[in-house]
């Protein structure tokens, strides 16, 4: 049994156990790939996969036991070269942060500036994807920190801390008709009267969007949902509808053209850092995350995250 062996056999099942994508994926050969698979299975003396004629199915009750025991081992031996290199390697590797448009766009560059001044040698990676990616590519490895407002506190084998707290703005041209009532006045009835622009479902606090207007019992007319603040935005400059966006999103400068309302309607919303359970994170890793939240409790996040640091 060897390593390469046992990452083929998470790669088979993550390629929905295709033997092309998995040879691709991992740079080898498909007869390659074959070949270790049914090594390990004479080895172990048990069949691992589902067969029909030479394609895989799916796995067997051994093989889905254990896949558990592969992800655990492939984890643990990934987290003991990062150890090696805190000590051997102290400011240079690489960090991926998966995170959200929104993220990306308008909360991290000051932060990623800062970063980069600390450790010049660390190769940082930033994956823009969608909540439900971020927390998949942490769950899979393929990513270091997630932080996005959704998904991240609702998978178990996550831990996060806090990020910032944040509300909903609604966003119209200048001179438009809800910019001539004072915002307090601005009820979700008042809004409802107009076209709105927001985030696709899944991003950027939408769910609690359409819970405000269930909850009033309202039908809102709702002309286009995008996946990013700056698409929303250019829309309600042509006029299309009225937008609801991260606060964070408006750009005095450049939004010029447009107004901001701040708003309570939609209640508080939090955006959250996370990393996966069991994953040795470097210690600039750590630092990016205090860089982001000053007031984290990073050994508390360390002892969660990874117990036996």
């Amino acid at each position: 049994m060897n390593f390469q062996q046992l990452r083929i056999i998470r790669e088979t099942v993550r390629q929905n156990f295709n033997l092309t994508e998995a040879s691709a994926a991992l740079y080898t050969s498909q007869s390659g790939v074959s070949k270790h698979i049914k090594d390990l299975e004479d080895e172990l003396g048990v069949q691992l996969f589902i067969r029909k004629g030479k394609r895989l199915l799916g796995l067997t009750e051994p093989g889905q036991s254990l896949l558990g025991i592969v992800e655990r081992m492939l984890v643990d031996a990934d987290n003991i070269k990062r150890l090696a290199d805190d000590f051997n390697k102290v400011d240079e590797g690489t960090l991926t942060i998966a995170t959200t448009h929104t993220q990306a766009r308008y909360v991290l560059p000051p932060i990623v500036n800062s970063f980069k001044k600390l450790f010049p040698k660390v190769h940082l990676i930033l994956q823009q994807a969608s909540p439900v990616e971020i927390s998949e590519m942490l769950l899979m490895g393929d990513a270091d920190i997630g932080i996005a407002t959704e998904s991240l506190t609702t998978e178990d084998n996550l831990a996060s801390v806090p990020f910032y707290n944040w509300k909903h703005s609604i966003i119209t041209p200048q001179g438009h008709p809800l910019t001539q009532i004072p915002p307090r006045e601005i009820t979700l009835e008042r809004l409802a009267e107009h076209p709105i622009i927001t985030y696709h479902g899944g991003f950027t606090g939408r769910s609690k969007i359409d819970k405000a207007f269930e909850e009033a019992q309202l039908d809102v007319d709702l002309v286009m949902s995008a996946l990013d603040a700056d698409v929303i935005k250019t829309y309600v400059e042509l006029g299309m509808g009225v937008g609801i966006v991260n606060d964070v999103a408006y750009d005095t400068e450049r939004d010029h053209r447009l107004k901001q309302i701040d708003t309570d309607l939609f209640g508080v919303n939090t955006t959250w850092i996370a990393v996966r359970k069991g994953h040795l994170l470097r210690g600039y890793g750590y630092e990016f995350v205090s860089l982001c939240a000053p007031s984290a409790d990073i050994k508390a996040l360390k002892k969660i995250a990874y117990p036996n640091d």
